[in-house]
């Protein structure tokens, strides 16, 4: 399969083809969001990635949060065939991944260009529109300097007084100096691809070739050989130079038993590795996904009682700004960590953190409209018997509608089935194939092949329905998903509160309070309501 549309008369409103990567079991959400966010078709999946089609520029394309890495799709076909053949004839077959139908490579890099330059002229005329701006501000350069004196002033006597504030401030800089140089890496990476492509040849653009193998080719083959064969094919055949360290132009290869897919990484930052999160949690893809999954609306209390470092508030807080948040934990590191990256992303405003245990929740009954948490498993957390207490304190709170989203382990998961009265729904969701006017780009064997994968995610989506008794209370199960943290397995499970708990769980808080009461300050960087 060739990307198109394509050719040097390429535009815009003609769309291009582009690949996303995705952890296991977030493909459903990654073929909702590209539909929601960069209205897109032919929408096709494969386990771990969904291919569509798009008119988006790039500043559209950066915005998806469920993707790890973003690609510009130049070829997509079956697999090699490695059980009968000899190495030199699956070095031929490689090779024509570059030779049969140069003209895909040539279209992509041009497609890859246009956008390029297309998103450079959206900068300059930002840049044009800010002058007049800039002008009204030298007027007042004098008082400009003075006010930067006196705050520079009073953050050296605040530093003198308290030296780890002085380190957080130092961190916080390095960092933005590190996403500055990567934005201006990113820049001149356009610019160099720009010039080189304007060339009719190409013949100035530097590549290298990064692989991935797996299956029976990945027992016959290194991704380092499968490299040195693509790229010697690809100076063959354009002329173009490999450039090891630093090239204009990548080209990612994935070689398994179910396809053979070859594209260009349209950012060389991965979409999931977020600017504004200072120090990574929960992997910022899952708490988006969470996030998305909780049905959030503009005024809402979104709480999060287990919020660890606040990634998933973080993540919601981006995406949902018009909501009040908080979050909770009984450790004051996490609680230090959180607020730091509530800081970093200029959201400690939005976001306020609490030191209480999840079981002892200083809220009304029926005062939350969301909760969203990640269940903390391993040797570390041994919560067992504690998981139903947890849901029941998060039961209270909820008020009659609610959602609850959570991300639990297998242990987890198989208690909280053990605590349900009835048995499997005959509705379920979940599987990527529920998805509306969503296609499977899957041939018959891709489709054996892929048969545990897909399996998996609805079985575990069956679990739950909303014909379904409820799990503890009042919570009804609504969707599951099984996703993968890596080595471990997880689910992404959903519940609504079907109806009120009465008078026998009373709220904890004095009558009157606020929904939060009020929140002390601490250690931990909490903050209370202004």
């Amino acid at each position: 399969m060739v990307a198109s549309p394509t050719g040097s008369g390429w535009s815009p409103t003609a769309g291009a083809r582009f690949f996303c990567t995705a952890g296991r079991g977030l493909e459903p959400f990654l073929m909702r969001e590209v539909r929601a966010r960069l209205a897109a078709t032919q929408v096709e999946y494969i386990s771990g990635k969904v291919f569509f089609t798009t008119c988006s520029d790039l500043n559209m394309l950066k915005k998806l949060k469920s993707a790890e890495r973003l690609f510009l799709l130049i070829k997509k076909q079956f697999p090699l065939n490695v059980s009968s053949v000899s190495k030199g004839n699956i070095f031929n077959e490689m090779q024509r991944l570059v030779n049969d139908g140069p003209e895909s490579w040539l279209n992509a890099i041009s497609v890859w260009k246009n956008l390029l330059e297309l998103d450079a002229k959206k900068d300059k005329l930002c840049q044009r529109d800010a002058n007049p701006l800039k002008r009204k501000v030298g007027e007042n350069d004098v008082t400009n300097l003075k006010k930067l004196k006196t705050e520079q002033m009073q953050e050296l006597q605040e530093s003198r007084e308290c030296q780890p504030e002085k380190q957080m401030e130092e961190e916080r800089v390095e960092q933005g100096d590190f996403l500055m140089n990567r934005e201006k890496s990113q820049e001149a990476f356009q610019n160099e691809v720009v010039k080189a492509a304007d060339d009719p040849s190409q013949k100035d653009l530097t590549f290298r070739v990064s692989c991935r193998c797996s299956g029976a080719i990945a027992k016959t083959f290194t991704a380092q050989e499968v490299g040195r064969v693509i790229g010697i094919a690809l100076m063959k055949q354009f002329g173009w130079k490999a450039d090891l360290r630093n090239p204009n132009l990548e080209i990612f290869i994935h070689l398994n038993d179910i396809y053979s897919v070859v594209g260009i990484p349209v950012f060389r930052v991965p979409l999931a590795s977020r600017a504004y999160i200072k120090t990574a949690g929960l992997r910022s893809t899952i708490a988006w996904a969470m996030a998305s999954l909780a049905e959030i609306k503009a005024g809402a209390f979104v709480f999060d009682p287990m919020c660890g470092l606040g990634t998933i508030l973080l993540e919601a807080a981006k995406e949902w700004p018009d909501v009040y948040y908080v979050g909770a934990d009984v450790s004051d590191s996490q609680l230090l960590g959180a607020y730091d990256n509530l800081k970093a992303a200029g959201l400690q405003d939005k976001i306020e953190l609490l030191k209480v245990s999840v079981t002892e929740l200083p809220l009304p009954s029926e005062s939350v409209d969301v909760i969203i948490s990640d269940i903390p498993f391993g040797k570390k957390f041994k919560l067992g018997k504690d998981i139903k207490s947890i849901l029941q304190e998060m039961e209270r709170v909820l008020h009659v509608g609610g959602t609850i989203v959570l991300l639990l382990n297998n242990d987890h998961h198989r208690r909280l089935q053990d605590c349900e009265q009835s048995g499997i729904p005959s509705n379920s969701k979940g599987s990527p194939t529920d998805e509306p006017g969503i296609e499977k780009c899957l041939s018959p064997r891709e489709k054996t092949d892929l048969s545990d994968t897909v399996s998996s995610s609805s079985k575990a989506s069956s679990q739950g329905g909303l014909d379904k008794m409820p799990l503890v209370g009042s919570l009804a199960p609504v969707e599951c998903y099984q996703v993968s943290l890596g080595r471990t397995e997880a689910f992404i499970c959903k519940y609504r509160k079907s109806h009120s708990l009465g008078l026998e769980q009373a709220c904890c808080c004095e009558p009157g309070s606020s929904p939060v009461g009020q929140l002390h300050s601490s250690e931990g960087g909490c903050t209370g309501p202004s």
